[in-house]
């Protein structure tokens, strides 16, 4: 009985909900029927005629008559359907969303590794929506809006289809950038029709999600309209959006709207980021260095592995990489590994698809004996300073194979996330980018055109130093350069706000940071001549050195790394 009665309500629901096709498809179906009875009827009529009166009928009827006949039909159809599909919420209101079964995205809360707050907070609007009895308890609300924000690859979409998983309500699951369309006004149409969607599930079910995925397409700041109706067209988007999610409505249904997106919460509108809207905003970061170790571990628990890497290591070598990236060496270690018809990964496969993902392709570029010597000495300058100098960095590899525009490289990298950084820190990078002009000078007693991306490197950080951050020699204090960008289109003949005098001794405070710092390299690389030349003809015998051979050298020299 209760399963009748609730298929009375679905079908009761489904009329209300499609009651225009309804109409059109019989009032169709009539016609075409009506139609075929008359031709019947006519063709009786024909046949009951005698033989002579009948030829006589067919030579004097024009056949162009029964054209016409199926001609009206025809049109009669095209009309009507492309009048229901612009005006009556056909085809071109309709957007790609689809009720989403946990079956079909099959992700279980328990693989979303780390982001602990982020599941907390959104586990809470799960549990919300498959129970609300204890917050109806108390008379509280369920939150209408949940916003996930933060850069690319870190797990927004992940946690939304691990929610659909959870979740047993209806979960649908649309793009922002396809409610947008060439009409105007067909955007707020769109929304229109998914939130009767998502009311009518409501309804059925008692609940219903709706994801929209790149939500900032449809949720942009509103802005006036400079002509042909587009901007007037995002804002009936937005106010359709907003009318939605928090209007005049008789009654509130259970329904939650989970918005992903990459750019800052500033850039979307105002009044959708307000309270009755999207309540509750989850800001995602890139892992950190746990996270990452447990990132790892899960991937590589998904496929065969050897058992003996370091998967430490590996986190310490992946800082600021987002999930998605983790995934994605994995899966290009894989196919390294089947490559090298091996039948597991091993660490070397895993070290060769951060570098393809990283540096990428390896170049078929043929270099003379001569140029792989510069190049390995340019690369051992880099290495050395930034192994023995910098604060904060280890050296994970050195290579002289091009690679994109790179001849050679050495990647170094800090132990774990920096989010601000001291004077020492620009110093050391600067000695680090200088280190190649060192070495070709201390070595071949001239320097080649590879130093052009080194010097840019660090001219930038000692102006930024000099200019922007107070780190001069000579104490100059305040961002100059704020300055000079805020008035930098003034009218000719205006006052600047950095007089000729600040600026040349902002100038020379960069000159001077420089000297010094290639000054120290200089000196450091001519007392450890006998360790640039190993680690040098180490490169060109090996053309790449990873994390354990360059430690190995640097032990072998004496100069074992002591972490700051």
């Amino acid at each position: 009985m209760v399963i009748f009665i609730m298929t009375l309500k679905q079908f009761h629901i489904y009329l209300r909900l499609n009651w225009l096709k309804i109409v059109i498809i019989t009032v169709l179906a009539l016609m075409v029927i009506i139609t075929l009875l008359i031709l019947s009827a006519g063709v009786r009529e024909l046949l009951n005629l005698e033989s002579f009166y009948r030829q006589l009928q067919f030579s004097s009827m024009p056949l162009q008559f029964f054209f016409s006949i199926v001609t009206a039909v025809i049109y009669a159809c095209i009309f009507t359907f492309f009048n229901f599909w612009f005006l009556y919420g056909g085809g071109m209101t309709k957007l790609g969303q689809k009720k989403v079964k946990s079956q079909e995205v099959n992700i279980n809360w328990s693989e979303v590794i780390g982001m602990e707050e982020v599941k907390r907070d959104a586990w809470e609007v799960v549990q919300l929506l498959k129970d609300r009895t204890q917050l109806q308890h108390i008379g509280g609300q369920i939150i209408k809006g949940l916003l996930l924000c933060g850069p690319p690859g870190v797990g927004k979409t992940y946690i939304a289809k691990a929610i659909a998983t959870e979740v047993k309500v209806p979960f649908l699951s649309v793009v922002g950038s396809e409610i947008e369309g060439i009409f105007v006004g067909l955007g707020a149409a769109k929304l229109k029709n998914l939130f009767k969607e998502a009311r009518t599930l409501a309804e059925i079910y008692g609940g219903c999600i709706i994801f929209i995925d790149e939500i900032d397409s449809v949720a942009r700041t509103r802005k006036e309209d400079i002509g042909m109706g587009g901007q007037m067209s995002a804002n009936a988007a937005v106010n359709q959006l907003l009318t939605e999610m928090d209007g005049l409505r008789k009654k509130e249904n259970n329904i939650v709207v989970i918005g992903a997106t990459n750019v800052s919460e500033q850039q979307l509108d105002p009044a959708l980021m307000r309270a009755g809207r999207f309540d509750r905003k989850i800001y995602i970061p890139l892992p950190g260095l746990k996270d990452r170790e447990l990132l790892f571990k899960f991937y590589l628990s998904k496929v065969k592995c050897d058992p003996q890497i370091d998967i430490a290591l590996l986190a310490r070598k992946s800082v600021y990489k987002t999930p998605a990236d983790i995934s994605n060496v994995i899966r290009e270690a894989s196919l390294l590994a089947i490559r090298n018809k091996k039948d597991k990964i091993s660490i070397k496969e895993i070290y060769e698809a951060i570098d393809r993902i990283d540096f990428g392709l390896r170049q078929p570029i043929e270099l003379n004996l001569k140029e792989k010597e510069q190049i390995a000495y340019h690369e051992a300058g880099h290495a050395i300073i930034a192994y023995l100098l910098h604060p904060t960095d280890d050296v994970f590899k050195a290579s002289i194979v091009p690679r994109k525009h790179y001849l050679g490289m050495v990647y170094h990298q800090s132990r774990e996330e920096q989010h601000i950084h001291n004077r020492e820190y620009y110093l050391a990078n600067i000695k680090v980018s200088l280190g190649s002009y060192a070495a070709e000078s201390l070595k071949f007693n001239t320097t080649t055109s590879g130093v052009d991306a080194d010097f840019q490197q660090a001219l930038s950080y000692a102006y930024n130093m000099a200019w922007r951050w107070g780190m001069g020699p000579s104490g100059l204090m305040g961002n100059f350069k704020a300055i000079e960008e805020t008035y930098g289109y003034r009218p000719w003949g205006s006052i600047s706000f950095v007089s000729e005098q600040t600026r040349q001794k902002l100038n020379d405070d960069a000159q001077q940071i420089i000297k010094e710092c290639l000054k120290e390299a200089a000196e450091l690389l001519k007392k450890e001549s006998l360790l640039l030349d190993r680690f040098a003809q180490e490169l060109m015998q090996k053309q790449e050195l990873d994390y354990d051979e360059i430690e190995a050298i640097f032990k072998e020299c004496g100069k074992a790394h002591i972490p700051r």
